[in-house]
């Protein structure tokens, strides 16, 4: 039976309250495949009583036995136990409850039958747990043990993916290899074709440098490593663009010729689409042997437990995993 996931990250923050949320609204039954929320119950439970939701949490022991959506019923599937569930502050003793349902999550979804969405996490509680951790992309790789891994965040306006992820800025111009943009591209174009169904992928390559170098004068990462790379690329029949000035790479009219961009570093891309698309865009990982999908924000201590969490990229990232799966 297909089925999808849902590891709520962490407990503190708005995780548990958009699948409380959600469970009471139409949508839940409408999107036709079972979800199972991998949590402790008395969390789900006492965040529920604080939102005033009237629900029933069922505790799953075997995934192959479970059932369909029904409003006001949450599929629970228990792997440990939550320290504190009270919201609104972190609290380092949830850190290994958050690793451990992320990990089960992860081993489950290797099964072509099975999606992951995730809610989001708090870096810095799971770094006291956890000194390498740099964020669920990286993680998701080292676990599925992949060579690969690449971070796109989608929405119906555009689709962005980052060359290099959640490192200093400083480090940036570093990492950025003829190997690497070689990897990331394939990886970008080859799943646009699996996951997204896209017959011919037109990929837009953005500089490292203002002007994307302007000819050598600003910068020469792009004369001596993008554009070999594009070379390459292309040789392999790949539709990617020579090395484009980001700050004129998203005007309407290359928007509508372009199926995705590719950007050199986190905070190049983000902001663009976070300002046409936040609350209804979604992070899906790429290049890793699973499907998952994840919400486009952050655990926003500030309204955990108040009702106010708004569930639209929650309902997207659902959608996003059905139709791929």
């Amino acid at each position: 039976m297909k089925k999808i996931l849902y590891s709520p990250g962490e407990p503190s923050g708005i995780g548990p309250d958009l699948i409380i949320q959600l469970c009471s609204l139409p949508f839940w039954e409408k999107i036709k495949i079972p979800i199972v929320c991998i949590a402790d119950k008395k969390l789900i439970e006492d965040r529920a009583l604080l939102l005033k939701q009237k629900i029933k949490v069922c505790t799953i022991d075997n995934l192959d036995n479970i059932n369909s959506n029904k409003i006001g019923t949450i599929q629970v599937k228990e792997i440990s136990k939550c320290r504190n569930t009270k919201p609104g502050k972190l609290y380092k003793s949830n850190a290994a409850y958050v690793l451990k349902n992320l990990d089960f999550g992860i081993d489950q979804s290797l099964n072509s039958k099975t999606a992951l969405v995730t809610g989001p996490i708090s870096k810095e509680n799971i770094i006291s747990l956890n000194s390498n951790f740099s964020g669920h992309t990286e993680y998701i790789q080292q676990r599925t043990g992949s060579k690969d891994v690449l971070m796109l965040l989608g929405s119906k306006k555009l689709k962005v993916a980052i060359a290099t992820t959640h490192v200093p800025l400083k480090k940036v111009p570093k990492l950025i290899t003829e190997r690497l943009i070689i990897n990331k591209v394939t990886i970008l174009h080859n799943e646009l074709v699996s996951k997204f169904k896209i017959q011919e992928p037109r990929i837009k390559l953005l500089g490292l440098n203002p002007h994307a170098g302007e000819g050598g004068k600003i910068g020469t990462e792009e004369k001596n490593i993008l554009e070999p790379a594009v070379i390459k690329l292309r040789e392999n029949n790949i539709n990617v663009s020579m090395p484009m000035s980001a700050d004129t790479a998203f005007t309407s009219k290359i928007l509508q010729e372009t199926d995705a961009y590719l950007g050199m570093y986190h905070d190049q891309v983000l902001p663009v689409i976070k300002a046409l698309s936040f609350g209804s865009s979604i992070n899906i990982t790429l290049g890793v042997p699973i499907i998952r999908t994840s919400v486009d924000h952050g655990v926003a201590l500030d309204i955990a437990g108040s009702g106010k969490a708004e569930v639209a990229s929650f309902q997207e990232a659902l959608r996003a995993a059905k139709k791929i799966i």
